[in-house]
């Protein structure tokens, strides 16, 4: 009678090697990952609705506004009615007119100072946030040409009269003056030192040294 052993059964007193495999833990909870059930086909389906619904609420509102303002100019303008009028009475339509414009023209000038105020504050708000942070954005400088009296006057004004040349002070130099001014070009040091060797070299330097004395 033939025994068929499992080979995949621990023997007794060994391990399971399923046992001791090393599995990745399972956390309580992490949850499956699910696949989108929608297609590409139907994203694009949806992107497009979106927008076309986006794009109907925005012309919706342009409506809106500019029906607003129409009744707004009825209500602040109305028609003006100048049949029937006389001379007078026309003379005094236009006084009227004249005096409503220029109260309008006031107030419209005091909204812009207004409004150019606030924005000098607000950069200079927005300028020292950023001194604060430290994020200063140095702008791109580039260089110019600019000579000492143009700087002068760009600084000081109309105090500046004095012109200040820079080339006016500097001395005038010829070619033969570099010329003469050369340095004489200097031999080779050994012959010299040949030259005064010896009691010919001595004699040389004592004549050398007499020679202006006798002069």
């Amino acid at each position: 009678m033939m025994m068929h052993i499992n080979w995949h059964l621990p023997w007794p007193g060994q391990k399971s090697s399923f046992a001791t495999s090393t599995l990745p833990p399972v956390s309580p909870f992490s949850h499956p990952q699910r696949k989108s059930k929608i297609t590409a086909s139907r994203k694009l389906m949806l992107k497009s609705l979106m927008l076309a619904k986006a794009k109907e609420c925005w012309e919706q509102e342009h409506e809106e506004r500019e029906a607003e303002k129409v009744r707004y100019l009825a209500e602040r303008i109305p028609t003006l009615q100048t049949r029937g009028l006389s001379l007078s009475a026309l003379q005094d339509l236009c006084r009227e007119l004249h005096a409503k414009v220029e109260v309008v023209d006031e107030e419209r000038y005091d909204i812009e100072a207004k409004c150019l105020h606030n924005t000098r504050e607000i950069k200079d708000l927005k300028l020292k946030v950023l001194d604060l942070r430290g994020k200063f954005k140095r702008p791109p400088l580039r260089r110019v040409r600019v000579s000492a009296d143009a700087m002068l006057r760009a600084l000081l004004g109309s105090k500046h009269k004095v012109s200040m040349d820079l080339r006016a002070n500097l001395k005038s130099v010829k070619k033969e003056d570099t010329e003469k001014e050369r340095p004489v070009e200097v031999g080779d040091w050994r012959k010299n030192v040949e030259a005064m060797s010896g009691m010919e070299g001595r004699k040389k330097m004592f004549d050398a040294a007499k020679s202006p004395t006798s002069q």
